[in-house]
């Protein structure tokens, strides 16, 4: 594809142009077909002289949204855990008012393997052991198109109160999804993340961030693939919250996981302060009964 591609079967131009451009001259583009990208943008499977590679696009994305998550995969395959993660090779974010997109490896479905599970748990277990001086992350990102701060902060409750569970608060309250006695009462909460979440010397633990089922499929060999991270350097209880949110995860996820790195004792009923923030993201973002729901939660720690 030359930069002066019109449309490539379901690649629009403008995005057929800004990826032939990205791509170099080195590769060809030879036909898009679309595929399932999520709710948030359009996506189709690129067929190149080099092989078949991913793509996914908006027309006005979120600043800095596709940078965001192509950094959070490439650290996530620099943490060498055995788990299928696409590898970015481009991307750009709307810059003067074009299209954004980012175009990773293609990574074949299959059928999941007699020991998936075992597996997805051991990988999980062996992301976490990437680590970080601080929690946080080199830039901000998004989970789903909700900003997620990520500036560094020395001590996970500090990051988890402000950056996470107030960040998500306030927008709750600002946008007119909880009223002030509402708010109120997840103020309480904040005040006592102290006491719940006490300093208990885990390190930070690169996470995927949004691991729901909806992320995670077999690749071609069976073993667990996951795709469209909101990665971070969190508490490793964290990754937990929205994958036991949805379920979809079965117990042996769990079994092998902790066989592989222990959880401290009492992370269970940590975990719904870690539902909340998915919960409450979901009412930022689609309103509905997650009011109740976050409310609900809420009230079990204060």
């Amino acid at each position: 594809m030359d930069a002066a591609a019109g449309p490539v079967g379901s690649l629009p131009g403008a995005v057929a142009h800004a990826v032939g451009t990205a791509l170099g001259p080195g590769l060809r583009v030879l036909a898009a077909r679309p595929v399932g990208g999520g709710c948030i943008n359009e996506a189709a499977r690129l067929e190149t002289d080099r092989g078949p590679l991913f793509c996914k696009w908006h027309d006005a994305p979120p600043p800095g949204m596709f940078a965001a998550e192509a950094e959070g995969l490439a650290a996530m395959r620099a943490a060498g855990a055995d788990l299928h993660v696409p590898e970015p090779l481009a991307w750009r974010d709307g810059e003067e008012g074009g299209p954004g997109f980012l175009v990773t490896s293609w990574l074949e479905r299959g059928r999941p393997g007699a020991d998936f599970d075992t597996r997805l748990g051991e990988g999980l277990a062996a992301l976490h052991t990437a680590s970080a001086p601080r929690f946080g992350f080199s830039r901000d990102g998004y989970c789903g198109t909700t900003p997620q701060p990520n500036s560094w902060l020395p001590r996970w409750v500090d990051f988890y109160r402000t950056r996470r569970l107030g960040h998500q608060t306030r927008l709750a309250r600002d946008g007119g999804r909880l009223d002030g006695a509402q708010a109120a009462l997840l103020e309480r909460l904040l005040g006592r993340l102290d006491e719940l979440l006490a300093d208990d010397g885990e390190p930070p633990a690169l996470i995927h961030g949004d691991l729901w089922s909806g992320n995670l499929y077999a690749g071609e060999d069976g073993l667990p693939a996951l795709v469209d991270p909101a990665a971070h350097y969190a508490h490793r209880e964290a990754e937990l919250g929205m994958m036991t949110l949805f379920g979809g995860f079965s117990d042996r996820v769990y079994a092998a996981y902790h066989a592989a790195r222990p959880l401290a004792p009492g992370w269970r009923e940590r975990n719904g302060l870690y539902q909340l923030y998915h919960v409450l993201n979901h009412l930022n973002l689609f309103g509905g009964g997650y009011g109740a729901q976050a409310l609900a939660l809420a009230r079990r720690y204060v």
